[in-house]
């Protein structure tokens, strides 16, 4: 935990306060637990939140997850220039923001208005959708991803496989393992959640492959 105390004196000594100061202010009570502290000196700030200070408050929202929490979430995204949509990382930390208040419709509707998206954005997406137990979505949208796969893909998309255990997460979910770049194999996230879905595939002798080959 960092020395939260002495961050605030220092930030309340500050004058002429720039969206920078507020963000490093913001992070800092966010990463010791302190989100509700974090929406007081929100509602003192007397500028308008720029792109990176906005993500980092979408985020804060996302983690608690209370009324409160819900109340100034959608407030900051009522307010939100229009231009930010296409900042990939506001829109990215709103989306989560928003499937975890279980909003799915806003945060489709972000996802949309979005011209840039990038695989994070799809990745935040597809998350959502799967943690809200929405996994043939989950898989629609993946197969309409023209963009290089990262480890966060590899995982949602085996999760959401995992979650369905239909024929089609079978065949998309192995077709996916066995394209699966070779640095990926040494990831142990992608690797657990690649013997979660075959487990629950049923398919007991390659999730026990893919362990001995990890342990080799």
């Amino acid at each position: 935990y960092g020395d939260v105390d002495s961050a605030t004196r220092l930030f309340s000594s500050t004058a002429n306060k720039s969206n920078y100061i507020y963000t490093a202010m913001f992070k800092g009570l966010i990463s010791n637990n302190m989100a509700e502290k974090a929406f007081d000196l929100l509602d003192e700030m007397e500028i308008k939140p720029d792109s990176f200070t906005l993500a980092i408050l979408f985020k804060a929202c996302a983690e608690l997850a209370n009324d409160r929490a819900l109340k100034i979430g959608r407030k900051l995204l009522d307010e939100m220039p229009e231009n930010y949509r296409n900042d990939n990382i506001t829109s990215t930390s709103a989306i989560n923001m928003l499937m975890k208040f279980g909003d799915i419709q806003s945060a489709e509707r972000i996802f949309r208005s979005n011209k840039k998206k990038d695989i994070i954005t799809y990745n935040a997406i597809i998350k959502g959708y799967v943690g809200n137990e929405m996994f043939e979505r989950a898989l629609d949208l993946f197969e309409q991803i023209h963009l290089n796969f990262d480890s966060v893909t590899y995982t949602v998309v085996f999760n959401a496989c995992a979650g369905l255990t239909n024929d089609r997460a079978m065949k998309i979910g192995k077709e996916l393992l066995e394209e699966m770049p070779e640095n990926y194999r040494n990831n142990v996230v992608v690797l657990n959640s690649a013997m979660h879905m075959l487990m629950k595939l049923g398919d007991i002798q390659s999730a026990e492959q893919i362990l001995r080959a990890h342990v080799k």
